[in-house]
């Protein structure tokens, strides 16, 4: 879901070189940002498993009585 920003920016010596903004768009932001580093590990992790044999959810939840 697209987040929309509503940046500020601030110049030093005539060149932007900050940006503020508003609180729930950082964290919505940071959210995003997160979730996306999240996905990228999960397709790391799938690519250095290749094709290793996988376990049912089901039988993993049963051995930790979950």
């Amino acid at each position: 879901m697209p987040i929309e920003l509503h940046p500020e920016f601030l110049k030093k010596n005539g060149r932007e070189e900050f940006v503020v903004l508003p609180y729930e768009e950082y964290v919505a932001l940071r959210a995003w940002m997160d979730d996306a580093e999240d996905l990228l590990a999960l397709r790391e992790a799938k690519r250095e498993e290749g094709e290793a044999p996988g376990r049912p959810f089901e039988d993993v939840a049963r051995e930790l009585g979950l």
